[in-house]
């Protein structure tokens, strides 16, 4: 498909489509609500508060309240969609997101930034590698892995009127386009971005970028690699996804996430259930988050495009 990646800035940052999205929604649909844990600044919608004061709702360092609130919302006939930083409205309230929204069926639209190594300067309180883990244990739950701001945009739009919990995952900043600005997104179907016989390899959010950039590497080394984006970690593409896996009899998944319980977790699920082949993991492995540049971080938690690379080679070496 055609893309627009060229490993540069992107046009506009996450931080700064959210906002105008968010208006597009409120305008539109008087029953979309946006609730937010005092991180008004950091989505820059403040000014929507401005506006929209009896359906923009700082509800303050108070994520379970705000989880509560959203479900009463919900039940009122509000379509609500709220926002924190991603440990903090995943880990933090968990339980409140479990009963109050999935197992009471209703419908609430979670956003959670800075996620993964993202967090950067935060450091490892604000740190979270486990949140699709806990977001794919709640039944028809659905999470997606913002890979830049187009998809984020269409994909916003869209589960509007979807039940049950959505979870966008996303970066603020620094998250290279990839997509060409009308390309349209459906929840459980993927996207095969670059073609390839060797091997496949299936990234993630903001290491969508660098599987590109690895499999450039990898075509220098004469090896065809396939990348594909998932668009939802949860549900899976499963007919896409087990379509590769016999055509290039090897898989490498990655993902700013632990490989415990994340994209890598569900695909080796997946993969061992229906046609065995070899899947190697690029992802978090045992360590908590830490301060550092995305840069550092990147070379500590061992996500960089050389270790797509490395991983590559190493599953199709155990091709039969």
């Amino acid at each position: 498909m055609k893309l627009r990646y060229t490993g540069k800035a992107p046009e506009a940052e996450i931080s700064q489509v959210f906002a105008p999205t968010m208006e597009e929604l409120l305008r539109s649909d008087k029953k979309v609500v946006y609730l937010d844990a005092d991180l008004m600044g950091s989505l820059k919608t403040q000014k929507l508060w401005k506006k929209y004061p009896e359906r923009v709702l700082n509800c303050g360092i108070q994520e379970a309240n705000m989880v509560g609130v959203a479900a009463g919302l919900y039940l009122a006939g509000y379509k609500p969609y709220i926002h924190s930083f991603a440990p903090f409205i995943t880990r933090r309230v968990f339980d409140q997101v479990f009963i109050s929204i999935g197992y009471g069926h209703k419908s609430v639209h979670l956003i959670g930034s800075d996620v993964g190594i993202m967090a950067t300067d935060n450091g490892g309180t604000h740190m979270c590698f486990e949140d699709i883990a806990l977001i794919r244990t709640i039944p028809d739950s659905c999470i997606i892995d913002v890979t830049d701001a187009t998809m984020f945009v269409d994909l916003l739009h869209k589960v509007k009127d979807r039940g049950g919990v959505t979870y966008f995952r996303t970066a603020r900043r620094n998250m290279p386009d990839v997509y060409e600005a009308d390309t349209s997104f459906e929840i459980g179907q993927g996207k095969v971005l670059i073609e390839g016989q060797d091997v496949t390899i299936i990234a993630s959010g903001i290491m969508v970028a660098t599987a590109l950039q690895a499999a450039e590497i990898l075509k220098q080394e004469r090896v065809s690699a396939r990348v594909v984006d998932p668009i939802t970690v949860k549900p899976l593409d499963r007919a896409l996804i087990l379509k590769c896996a016999h055509e290039t009899g090897a898989m490498v998944t990655a993902e700013n996430h632990s490989v415990n319980g994340g994209l890598g977790g569900a695909i080796a699920e997946l993969i061992s259930e229906s046609i065995p082949i070899p899947v190697q993991r690029v992802g978090v492995r045992e360590k908590f988050g830490q301060v550092g540049t995305e840069a550092f971080l990147r070379q500590q938690y061992h996500l960089e495009a050389k270790d797509i690379v490395e991983k590559a080679h190493a599953a199709i070496s155990l091709k039969r």
